[in-house]
């Protein structure tokens, strides 16, 4: 990573006010983490700030983690490969691209952010707050990824690394050791049932070809809306490249993981 010398460029990065019980908020966060004191402390106000704070209090869009989170995202895949990269020299890309599809996906991203209680630190909005918004997968995983971007932006490439591979050594081990990364089907089961406990539902829609050599066509819903097609010789076979398009669709995979 390089370091970035428009941090205090654009509207995202103007520096606002922040009052001494936030401030002390962030610190306690990042002392627990083993991050030092932070130069932006804006930074990370934003990079925990939900969407629906800033839209109640009619607030700019710039003022929520949204741009950090895409940001962090970019961080978190890069420093991941980077590490999947040397600790597993024997494995082929492809291998190391299934570990990596599990370990970034919004699921394991909130177990970490869970074991951070990172939840407790983000502001939200009333109506998300109390539609239990600290608990939601989806929120969590976000803010995690827009930390990882506030520090990458405050000048902490090296923490970030250090951070990442300290808070998700545990998980890639039982990503590895786990049949998980070779199953779509398991993983997006994992994916939709830490996020609402709802299960994909999978449906035979077309078979072509002569009986000695069926092809199957099957979709995957998740809540009654498609999110994966996928073929195969068998409907096992298919429902695991409808699964595999599903994860892709939820953003759950890289265009290079397909």
């Amino acid at each position: 990573m390089v370091s970035t010398a428009s941090e205090s460029q654009g509207k995202e990065n103007q520096d606002k006010p922040i009052d001494k019980d936030r401030k002390q908020q962030i610190l306690s966060l990042l002392k627990g983490l083993n991050i030092k004191r932070p130069r932006n402390y804006e930074l990370y106000d934003r990079a925990l700030t939900h969407s629906s704070f800033t839209y109640e209090n009619k607030l700019s869009a710039f003022e929520n983690y949204e741009r950090l989170e895409y940001l962090g995202d970019a961080v978190l895949k890069l420093v991941v490969s980077e590490y999947l990269f040397e600790r597993f020299p024997d494995y082929r890309e492809g291998e190391l691209t299934k570990i990596r599809a599990v370990v970034v996906s919004d699921a394991k991203l909130a177990e970490v952010a869970k074991l951070m209680n990172l939840g407790e630190y983000i502001i939200f909005g009333a109506s998300e707050a109390k539609s239990g918004g600290r608990k939601k997968v989806s929120n969590l995983a976000c803010a995690f990824e827009a930390l990882l971007g506030a520090m990458y932006l405050d000048g902490k490439t090296g923490e970030v690394r250090d951070m990442v591979r300290a808070q998700l050594e545990s998980f890639v081990t039982e990503i590895d050791l786990s049949k998980t990364k070779d199953n779509y089907k398991a993983a997006l089961q994992e994916l939709t049932q830490a996020d609402g406990g709802v299960l994909p539902v999978y449906r035979t829609v077309k078979e072509s070809g002569p009986s000695h050599n069926r092809t199957f066509y099957v979709e995957v819903s998740i809540n009654g809306e498609v999110v994966g097609i996928g073929a195969g010789k068998s409907k096992k076979e298919a429902q695991q490249q409808a699964a595999r398009q599903a994860l892709e669709t939820l953003n759950e995979l890289d265009e290079s993981d397909i």
